[in-house]
């Protein structure tokens, strides 16, 4: 859990995070309450609404993120500690 929120909170998978969050959210905003933002239909029920909306790319992009680091890492390792026996010339 730890090296996961290490990687979660690194700027560039937060800055990246943040841009997705920033697309994806307006337009899921729109198709979701944009009928009610037109109408005025605002409440405080509403608007934690549309925070949660704009939560979940943001959600989505920092957990590919994390997970495409943590394999990358993993394989980096593990093609290093495997014996390269392919390679060895008698």
């Amino acid at each position: 859990m730890k090296e996961f929120l290490q990687l979660a909170f690194q700027g560039s998978v937060a800055k990246r995070a943040l841009k997705f969050a920033l697309v994806v959210g307006c337009v899921l905003t729109a198709i979701n309450h944009g009928d009610a933002i037109l109408r005025g239909d605002m409440d405080s029920t509403r608007i934690f609404k549309i925070a949660l909306t704009a939560l979940v790319p943001y959600t989505v992009s920092t957990l590919s993120s994390v997970a495409a680091m943590r394999e990358r890492r993993s394989a980096t390792v593990d093609s290093v500690s495997a014996s390269p026996k392919s390679s060895l010339k008698p």
